[in-house]
């Protein structure tokens, strides 16, 4: 009886050794497979292919819920294959559990503001830059809620911030430069978008900002060097094509001005302005009667504009057509008494 006995103890043991055993070898190989699936994620999410990220990390999120570097790859990842909807839900469940992770709160602050939260956006990102402060991208992030609702000082607050902890981001200082632009600091932006382009001499548009910077100043020969950089690059550009006709025009080089107001019209047929300003190109170059079609397309995109009626008075009475000319004068004054008063002007762009 005693052998028998000492015969099932063994036995049992030796069952529950082999469960164990067995248990272990699963866990192993299920930790080994969620760090292989991890791995192939963030690869995935580096060449930018976050269809497949979202695959490998939802696989490895169902073997592993817990894991906190695989539940930031699962957020990342509906984030940035635009399911933000599902991220921010994910996001809020994330950041209860983990509440001192910076980068949960990072992306989740992105997913609300690509939903158009920019409130909830700003709080989680403030939050986040608190945890992390020294991270370059979340300051970068929170200057995008800034600019997005206008607000151009503490957007260059953040960008200032965003630029000493990593200098070598070109589009930081590009937009560092308009935010300093529109507070009134435009030398300074000036020497952003110089300093972008230092750092990536192919920049998209960065010639452009400089141009518009140098326009704003009045140094229109420095803008028009600059906008004929972006045009080499962006011949099909409207605002690039645009800024440059017009630049040229107020510095009285009508016959340049008109082929890239012509062309600009010819990309954007619904741009009123540069229909108004290729008209006062052409009827400077003498060419009246093109100008009067021309004008009179700018009164169509633009009703309520009364600068088109001052100058197609002006080329009407040119050519002789008086009665028509008075008609366009009272309509222009017409138009100018109903522009809304500023500081004791009127509004409106000058003649």
């Amino acid at each position: 009886m005693g052998n028998w006995r000492r015969g099932v103890q063994i036995s049992f043991l030796s069952v529950c050794l082999l469960l164990m055993s067995s248990l272990t070898t699963t866990l192993a190989q299920t930790a080994s497979g969620v760090q292989s699936l991890t791995r192939d994620g963030q690869r995935a999410i580096e060449a930018g292919d976050f269809a497949r990220a979202l695959t490998d990390f939802e696989q490895a999120y169902r073997s592993a819920p817990n894991n906190q570097e695989v539940v930031r790859g699962l957020l990342l990842s509906n984030l940035q294959s635009g399911q933000l909807a599902q991220a921010v839900r994910f996001g809020r469940d994330a950041i209860a559990r983990w509440p001192r992770d910076a980068e949960l709160r990072h992306w989740l602050g992105l997913a609300y503001f690509k939903t158009r939260q920019n409130a909830l956006a700003r709080d989680q990102l403030q939050q986040s830059a608190a945890l992390d402060p020294v991270n370059a991208a979340i300051h970068f992030d929170l200057a995008l809620v800034d600019l997005d609702e206008t607000q151009y000082a503490p957007a260059a607050d953040e960008l200032e911030k965003a630029v000493k902890l990593k200098p070598d981001n070109p589009l930081a200082h590009v937009l560092l430069g308009r935010a300093y632009q529109n507070t009134n600091r435009t030398l300074q932006g000036i020497e952003q978008f110089k300093a972008a382009l230092r750092i990536d001499p192919n920049l998209p548009l960065g010639h452009y900002h400089l141009g518009f910077a140098y326009a704003s100043l009045g140094r229109n020969q420095e803008a028009i060097a600059e906008y004929q950089k972006e045009v080499a690059r962006s011949p099909n550009n409207a605002s690039v094509l645009y800024q440059l006709g017009h630049t040229l025009l107020e510095s009285g080089d009508s016959a340049s001005a008109k082929d890239f107001l012509r062309r600009t019209t010819e990309v954007d047929p619904q741009n009123g302005d540069a229909f108004y300003d290729l008209g006062k190109a052409l009827s400077l170059a003498g060419d009246a009667a093109e100008a009067v079609t021309v004008l009179q397309r700018s009164i169509q995109l633009k009703p309520s504009d009364p600068s088109p009626h001052y100058q197609l008075a002006r080329v009407l009475e040119k050519i002789g057509k008086r009665d028509e000319a008075q008609a366009e004068w009272q309509r222009f004054a017409e138009l100018k008494k109903a522009q809304p008063q500023t500081g004791g002007m009127a509004s409106g762009r000058a003649q």
